[in-house]
């Protein structure tokens, strides 16, 4: 997990007096939020696959670079400028939250999406972002969104919206300048090393109805696991092939007769013409099936019997 920083240090060696010290560093500690910090930590490694299915499956990693916890006009000022910033409303609440683009990783989705996976990321002159390229970062933002409220279900039910993008980051309105806010930072990088970063600007007063539980101690365990993963692997079991038999019958015959076999004899095997065949996948029976015809002169199955269902006792005796 990144490591997060509660307070600024101090520099022993000033020449401010210890009271001045004292009061600047009580006024810039925060409470801390385990389980929002272990939240996003997992949020991490569910990103990449989303970031990996956003671009047209070129593979991504996302890592929480940075966990700070200043005051919101702190967090506010020391993000670049030629970022693109969003104003995100938590809902049902109403409250705002920020979270900004990097230059460098909207114009990387883009190309990427575009078919430049190979191309080499240009430097990009700081400028006023168009129409067309703030539709494709809110775009990016939505779906981001989507999988922090995944994330958040765990702990709460809630949901995010997208208000409006702001010219810069500086001019973003989330709380008072004072007040206590998260700062966190993710680095998104492509399998051809481009990417960027996604800068969230959390304030307290966002989560007010949910702070008691995200600042009560996490002590290890699961907090919801990384959905994700879960369905990659129901996709790909999904979509894998495999190979079913299915017995037609299986005749007891002695072994005398079946040396005494030639070529060109007709072997009884004792099936009927209303008689289910078995189908089994790897020696495990999966269901019980009658043969048909289909109009094109296939043979089909129809399944009468599934053996994954369990079946209920009709013959119950009762004391």
């Amino acid at each position: 997990m990144a490591q997060t920083q509660t307070s600024p240090q101090i520099d022993t060696s000033s020449s401010e007096r210890v009271e001045e010290l004292i009061i600047r560093s009580a006024s810039t500690s925060h409470q801390r939020l385990p389980v929002l910090e272990v939240l996003f930590d997992r949020f991490a490694l569910a990103l990449g696959p989303v970031m990996k299915s956003y671009c047209s499956g070129t593979s991504a990693e996302a890592s929480l670079e940075s966990f700070e916890y200043m005051s919101c006009g702190a967090a506010l000022e020391s993000l670049p400028t030629d970022e693109l910033p969003l104003v995100v409303s938590v809902l049902p609440w109403g409250a705002p939250i920020g979270v900004v683009i990097d230059p460098k990783l909207l114009f990387t989705t883009l190309e990427i999406n575009l078919g430049g996976r190979m191309v080499s990321q240009s430097n990009w002159t700081p400028r006023a972002y168009s129409a067309i390229e703030k539709r494709l970062g809110i775009r990016l933002c939505e779906t981001v969104l989507y999988e922090l409220t995944a994330a958040f279900s765990q702990v709460s039910e809630i949901d995010f919206e997208i208000e409006r993008a702001e010219t810069s980051p500086h001019t973003m309105v989330l709380a008072q300048p004072a007040a206590a806010c998260i700062k966190l930072v993710m680095k998104i990088v492509f399998e051809d090393d481009r990417g960027g970063v996604l800068t969230f600007v959390l304030p307290h007063s966002s989560f007010e109805e949910i702070r008691h539980i995200l600042a009560q101690p996490f002590r290890g365990g699961q907090l919801g696991g990384d959905s994700s993963w879960r369905e990659l692997i129901t996709e790909t079991l999904s979509g894998t092939d495999v190979t079913v038999d299915a017995v037609l019958h299986e005749p007891e015959i002695q072994l005398n007769d079946i040396l005494g076999w030639k070529p060109g004899q007709v072997v009884d095997l004792g099936i009927q013409s209303d008689q289910e065949v078995t189908v089994s996948c790897a020696e495990l029976k999966m269901f019980n099936a009658a043969v048909g015809h289909r109009r094109n002169g296939a043979v089909a199955l129809r399944v009468t019997r599934d053996f994954s269902e369990k079946e209920e006792p009709t013959d119950v005796a009762f004391d």
